[in-house]
């Protein structure tokens, strides 16, 4: 199969009925995607299916594709959709029961991750700073956990992430302030006992 130079041409053959095309968009793709996906949904399973899901709309919707736009912004904006339509999803059939526990590789935007030498105490405030992020992400708001997560972990601009949210650059910014104040108020005091803890 012959690759196509850029995602423009991989759409247009691909909205030409051209399979193969599609499936080099999908291989483009389809990496960032997952990573999005599970820092959503917290496992890879569910990574799995929603990106199975964004790419299944995004092949349905090629024909509502604006040209000028950019493929991977468009789609990353599906996989945004896809992950928070996941989660409320999954969350409706939870609710009345105990949620369940985070994933254990579930990420952590403060990094942190203990030092080779840590002391006992460093690595289990370590693992407790994790679980903390994890339950905290959990608690924002859609709008302000899909911000934080596309531009801290995912290092998108203020731009793009305005694209794929829908929103102007100011709301952008205020999404993802918010929630870094929430989660920076919510671990305080585990950073403060990280402090004491490096000390020792």
């Amino acid at each position: 199969m012959m690759r196509m130079e850029g995602d423009a041409a991989a759409v247009a053959q691909a909205r030409a009925g051209d399979r193969d095309a599609f499936r080099v968009l999908v291989e483009r793709h389809s990496h960032a995607l997952f990573r999005l996906a599970f820092r959503m949904t917290g496992n890879e399973h569910d990574a799995e299916e929603v990106v199975q899901d964004t790419f299944l709309r995004a092949y349905r919707s090629l024909d509502k594709f604006e040209e000028r736009a950019n493929f991977g912004t468009w789609v990353y904006r599906i996989g945004v959709n896809c992950s928070l339509d996941f989660v409320r999803a999954r969350k409706r059939h939870v609710e009345g029961r105990e949620e369940p526990a985070a994933a254990p590789e579930a990420p952590d935007p403060l990094e942190a991750l203990p030092a080779v030498d840590a002391s006992p105490e460093r690595l289990a405030l370590s693992t407790e700073v994790r679980r903390r992020v994890s339950r905290e992400l959990a608690a924002l708001s859609e709008m302000e956990r899909t911000a934080f997560t596309l531009r801290h972990y995912e290092g998108r601009s203020i731009e793009e992430i305005g694209k794929i949210l829908g929103l102007r650059a100011s709301a952008t910014k205020n999404s993802i302030f918010r929630a870094v104040q929430k989660l920076r108020t919510a671990l305080a005091p585990l950073v403060d006992a990280r402090g004491h803890a490096a000390g020792r």
